[in-house]
């Protein structure tokens, strides 16, 4: 399945506070959801294994998604160019 790369952000209207991330990799319906990072990071997969896209809800390290993307160089590149720095640490 191809990458359908996309980025959603959700800000407290009232603090500016960001709340979370979601990093879409793939178009498609989840199947199984991962969770990461003690519950700062979740992956959703594909029936067939794909991973849909990552959700961050706090921060977490950049070896934490590089594991959850595995050899999709594409995914982690996206990844780690599009994410704020709050939520990802040790990206840049």
């Amino acid at each position: 399945m191809p990458h359908e790369f996309e980025v959603k952000l959700t800000v407290d209207k009232d603090t500016g506070e960001m709340l979370a991330a979601y990093f879409q990799i793939r178009r498609g319906k989840a199947n199984e959801v991962r969770e990461f990072a003690n519950g700062n990071a979740f992956a959703n997969y594909n029936r067939n294994g794909e991973l849909l896209g990552i959700e961050l809800l706090g921060p977490c390290r950049v070896d934490v998604v590089d594991k959850i993307v595995n050899k999709d160089e594409e995914a982690k590149r996206f990844v780690r160019r599009t994410a704020p720095r709050p939520m990802l640490v040790g990206a840049r």
